[in-house]
C-alpha cells in the first residue's frame, strides 16, 4: 500500500511541476460523490474483452453508456453519438496499412488529416470532457474527440517498437495500437516499481484513429467553461496538451496532436 501511495505521489508531483511552470494554481483530489457517480456510470457499460486472434464468431460490440438520473445525461448522449459515428466510419473504411507501418520505423505512416485551419468545437463556449486516471494522475479528453472506450484485453506484443508501445489488441476486426500511457507521459519517472503497481483496465480511443491509451479507471464526465482551462498558447510547446484544467489539476489532451506524435513514434520528451 505504501508503495502504491508513493507511486501516486510521483505522478502527482510530476503534474504539479507542469502546473507550476504554466503558473496555474489547482486543487488535488476526487470527491467521494464523484466516485459514486463513476460506479453508476460503469454499471451501465457492458464491455467486451478483445480476442487475441481473428475469429469467425460474432463479437458483441461495446455498449454505449446509458443516461441515468445521477449521471450527466447530456454527456452520455454525446458519448453515444460519438461511438455510433466511430462505428460507422470504421465500417466504411478499409484499413490496409499494416500496424507496423503506423509506428516509428515504418515507411508509410498513417496520414493525419490537418485541421489546424478550423477552430475546434470545444474551443467555442461550454464543452464536456471525460476524465480518466493513471496511477493517481487525472487526464481529460474532450468528448467530441473521444473515439470509444474498450475493456483492456489480450495484447500481442511486437518487436522493435518504442518502449511505450505495449502491442496490438484485436477488437472485432480492428487492430488497436495500445499505448502504455504512464510510460508515454512521464518516461523519466517510469521505473520498475511504478510499472508493477499499474493496473490498466480500459482503453481510451483517440478520435477515429487506431490508437488507444491505457487507463486504470474512468473518473466521470464534466461540463467545462472556457475559463476553466488555461489553454496552451505557444505553438510547438507540448503540442499534446490542449491546456490545463485548473480546478481539477488535470491535463486536457489535444487528440489530433497526440495522434500525430504517436504516428511518428514520439513520446512526451520529443
Amino acid at each position: 500500500m505504501s508503495n502504491l501511495i508513493a507511486s501516486q505521489k510521483v505522478m502527482q508531483h510530476y503534474l504539479s511541476a507542469l502546473l507550476t511552470e504554466e503558473e496555474v494554481q489547482a486543487e488535488v483530489g476526487i470527491a467521494e460523490q464523484q466516485k459514486q457517480q463513476l460506479n453508476a456510470l460503469l454499471a451501465q457499460a457492458i464491455v467486451t474483452k478483445a480476442e487475441p486472434q481473428p475469429s469467425s464468431k460474432t463479437i458483441t460490440p461495446v455498449e454505449v453508456l446509458q443516461p441515468q438520473s445521477d449521471v450527466n445525461a447530456d454527456a452520455l448522449v454525446a458519448l453515444k453519438a460519438k461511438f455510433a459515428a466511430a462505428e460507422a466510419a470504421q465500417a466504411l473504411q478499409q484499413r490496409d496499412i499494416p500496424v507496423s507501418e503506423r509506428i516509428s520505423g515504418g515507411n508509410k505512416p498513417e496520414p493525419v488529416v490537418a485541421v489546424q485551419s478550423i477552430e475546434k468545437e470545444y474551443r467555442q463556449g461550454r464543452f464536456q470532457a471525460l476524465f480518466f486516471e493513471i496511477a493517481g494522475l487525472k487526464v481529460a479528453v474532450p468528448l467530441k474527440e473521444l473515439g470509444g472506450i474498450h475493456q483492456l484485453g489480450t495484447i500481442n506484443s511486437l518487436i522493435g517498437k518504442p518502449s511505450w508501445f505495449k502491442g496490438v489488441m484485436l477488437y472485432r476486426e480492428q487492430k488497436i495500437c495500445i499505448v502504455d500511457t504512464a510510460r508515454w507521459v512521464m518516461p523519466e519517472k517510469y521505473d520498475q516499481n511504478l510499472q508493477q503497481k499499474l493496473n490498466y483496465q480500459y482503453v481510451i480511443m483517440l478520435g477515429s484513429s487506431n490508437w488507444g491509451l491505457c487507463c486504470e479507471s474512468l473518473v466521470n464526465t464534466y461540463v467545462l467553461e472556457q475559463d476553466d482551462v488555461k489553454w496552451r498558447e505557444a505553438e510547438g510547446k507540448r503540442p499534446w496538451m490542449a491546456g490545463l484544467i485548473k480546478k481539477h489539476m488535470c491535463v486536457l489532451l489535444d487528440v489530433d496532436a497526440m495522434i500525430d506524435l504517436l504516428n511518428r513514434g514520439l513520446d512526451i520528451s520529443e
